[in-house]
């Protein structure tokens, strides 16, 4: 327990130091001047202040007023020595923080007694405060292994929704790109941000509950089709609804809100304007960039510019305009992302002939 002791009377700095010798683990820092201490801050390390009110340019209160302006001293309990018993100067002293007093001249029971009080007060304090800090880091290490169970379960139902359509694991993990590049030039929190990559890749796990015949048709779909493959936007969020988990029910969000429209005409359930959750916004923007920009069964893929051209305008429309605003702003990083994309498929597309041909041979 290191103990700071300020006194300008070389004599009582001395006796104060012998009776902080006394004490049972603990040591003296003995400075005899105002002006040393503060030239000490803030590297000074020390638990108690014992500090002598009556001092030159600073009194005790001005001294101890000046070391609590950083925070690391904030806590530290203070003890003034004094001769002077007028109550002005107690309050003074009192209102600084002090947690006791010490009269002079300094009788040694007495100082023993004291300070040995706040030596275990300190002590209690510092054992809680490392209680604090162990349940700190526990109460985040479970965070962060609970967030990487949601990341793992919300991976691996991604995976089983693309199982019967390959490029669906591609179209989902590119919309989740976009739809952070989107909302991060929307100004959303970073966490929030995060959070939607992390559910974006969910928002058409309802397809699981569509027929074959209607998933993987080639060719256009009949209305009666189109109705039926609207319905994934509502499963998907009922499979996910009633979570416990913050991640899930944002990807129940995106799921049910993801082909709504700004002008109330989207489905499933005809939301306009703000009442269109802001992640379902963003991911709707993302989602029809990427469905414009690959190829499909009905249509080939259109280019960069003819899509960006498309959300443009449909901005105010189909699409809110501040979110249409932050696409164009992210366009740089939703191109390189498009563009990595696409190398990477090539790389495993020669990769995959490479296997084959040495099959062969």
């Amino acid at each position: 327990m290191r103990i700071l002791l300020v006194d300008d009377n070389s004599t009582n700095l001395k006796l104060l130091t012998k009776l902080v010798g006394k004490l049972e683990n603990c040591e003296a820092l003995a400075f005899s001047s105002p002006d040393a201490v503060l030239s000490a801050l803030p590297e000074l390390e020390f638990d108690i202040a014992i500090i002598d009110y009556q001092m030159p340019v600073y009194n005790g209160v001005e001294l101890f007023t000046e070391i609590v302006r950083f925070d690391k001293y904030a806590q530290v309990p203070v003890i003034f020595v004094t001769a002077d018993k007028d109550m002005t100067t107690r309050m003074a002293a009192l209102n600084a923080g002090a947690i006791d007093f010490l009269t002079k001249p300094i009788n040694p029971v007495e100082f023993q007694a004291r300070v040995q009080n706040i030596v275990s007060l300190a002590r209690a304090r510092r054992q809680l405060a490392d209680q604090a800090e162990w349940l700190r880091r526990e109460v985040d290490r479970a965070v962060i292994e609970l967030r990487q169970r949601e990341q793992e379960i919300i991976h691996r139902l991604t995976l089983a929704a693309g199982y019967k359509d390959p490029e669906t694991s591609r179209h989902t993990l590119r919309v989740a790109a976009y739809s952070e590049a989107i909302a991060l030039e929307l100004g959303l929190p970073e966490q929030l941000c995060n959070d939607i990559r992390l559910a974006a890749p969910m928002h058409d796990i309802g397809k699981v509950a569509m027929p074959d015949t209607v998933l993987l048709k080639q060719g256009r779909l009949t209305e009666a089709e189109y109705r039926q493959m609207q319905a994934h936007a509502q499963i998907g969020s009922d499979i996910l609804a009633r979570s416990h988990s913050s991640l899930l029910q944002l990807a129940s969000e995106i799921a049910a809100s993801h082909h709504e429209r700004w002008d109330g005409q989207g489905y499933p359930n005809r939301l306009a304007a703000t009442a269109i959750p802001i992640s379902g916004r963003v991911v709707c923007i993302a989602d029809n960039f990427d469905a414009l920009t690959t190829e499909r069964p009905y249509k080939p893929a259109w280019s960069f510019e003819r899509t960006v051209e498309h959300i443009l305008g449909r901005s105010g429309t189909q699409f809110d305009p501040d979110c249409v605003a932050a696409f164009e702003r992210a366009l740089p990083t939703i191109q390189a992302i498009m563009i990595n994309d696409r190398r990477e498929q090539l790389e495993e597309a020669e990769k995959t002939l490479a296997t084959l041909s040495s099959q062969v041979a």
